[in-house]
Parts: structure tokens; C-alpha cells; sequence
């Protein structure tokens, strides 16, 4: 099925973002307040994970196995990404919106983010991994690439615990609205 590509996107460069609910049925969302990864010195991680990231156990890669990453999003219960949700951002990948920023054990994918990335905002949809450390891993290179590429934001959508490890932080929607306003000015690159 064909999507209208530039809907979508438009719907994301107004601060809206989409998911499934129980019934599979998708929708458009926002919330009162939006969580991101902080891209400057307040991004923290365990020291343990320290160790993992000096030891060269995992590469990382843009885009190697989209659908690989959308699997591994996608397989978990209860899940917002629905079988139509797959399709759109399979969409949005064909035509240089969608992402896969992914870690590697060898020729095995070990976790990945999914995201889309519209100017200077990185907009998080789902993390996942089968290697233990590998979304972990993936999230503090990913965070390194964004910082390094002159990235506004990344946005997390919404708090849970693992992110606020790593130093996540809450905005309200006018805060928002005005980084988001900033990032679509930029002309960033993951590449």
C-alpha cells in the first residue's frame, strides 16, 4: 500500500508522532510533554557500560538491516508498531526519512534504533536489542553521531526508566515546539 509520504512527514515536523493502540488501529499523538537524550554533557552511562564500549565487541552501522530493526522493534508485547506502522516506516526508509542506526557482534545485528530524522531532529521511535548491551551501545553512538552532525534534538517521545539513566530529560510542548522549529532550519546528515 502507498502512503502519503509527505502527510506523514509534515505530521511529524508539527511535533505529532504515530502509534497503534491495542487494536492495531493507528493514530496520531502528542503529549503535554516530550522526553529527549540530552546531546551535550548532561548524556551520562554506567561505567560498566564503559568498559563494553573499550572493548570493541560491537560496530555500528546506518541503515544495514532496516527491516531487521523494525523486526526487532516491533517483537515485543504489547507493541504501538503495528504491521501498517512496519509499512510506513518501510516507506519513510525508501525515501530518506526513516533510520537504522544499529550495533553489530560480527555478521550478527545485536540491537538498533529506529527513528526519522527530519532536519536537525532525531525523532526516536523504538529501541530493541538480542545481544545484552546492544540498544545500550547503539543509543551512546548514536548520541556521539547526532552531537557530532550539529543535531538539534533527539527525542525519546516519552520517559521510562532505562532513559533516564542515560540522563533523559522532560519538555514541555511550547519548548518543544520551539526546538523542533530550530531543528527543521538544519540540514543534518547520519551518514
Amino acid at each position: 500500500m502507498a502512503y502519503d509520504v509527505s502527510a506523514i512527514i509534515q505530521g511529524y515536523a508539527q511535533g505529532y508522532f504515530l502509534m497503534a493502540d491495542e487494536a492495531n488501529v493507528l493514530g496520531w499523538y502528542t503529549s503535554r510533554d516530550r522526553t529527549l537524550i540530552p546531546l551535550d554533557e548532561r548524556f551520562c552511562y554506567p561505567k560498566s557500560l564503559r568498559r563494553v564500549l573499550n572493548s570493541g565487541k560491537f560496530t555500528v552501522a546506518v541503515n544495514r538491516d532496516f527491516s531487521g530493526v523494525v523486526s526487532g522493534c516491533a517483537n515485543r508485547e504489547p507493541t504501538w508498531i503495528s504491521p501498517e506502522l512496519q509499512d510506513i516506516y518501510w516507506q519513510l526508509y525508501r525515501f530518506g526519512w526513516a533510520y537504522s542506526f544499529e550495533t553489530w557482534h560480527g555478521d550478527e545485528l545485536a540491537g538498533g534504533i529506529l527513528g526519522i530524522m527530519i532536519g536537525g531532529a532525531f525523532i526516536g521511535e523504538s529501541m530493541f536489542y538480542r545481544i545484552s548491551d546492544g540498544s545500550k551501545v547503539a543509543l551512546v553512538k548514536l548520541v556521539e553521531r547526532l552531537r557530532d552532525r550539529g543535531f538539534v534534538f533527539f527525542d525519546a517521545q516519552m520517559m521510562n526508566p532505562h532513559l533516564e539513566r542515560f540522563g533523559a530529560y522532560r519538555v514541555t510542548q511550547r519548548e518543544y515546539q520551539v526546538l523542533l522549529t530550530q531543528a527543521l532550519q538544519r540540514q543534518c546528515s547520519l551518514m
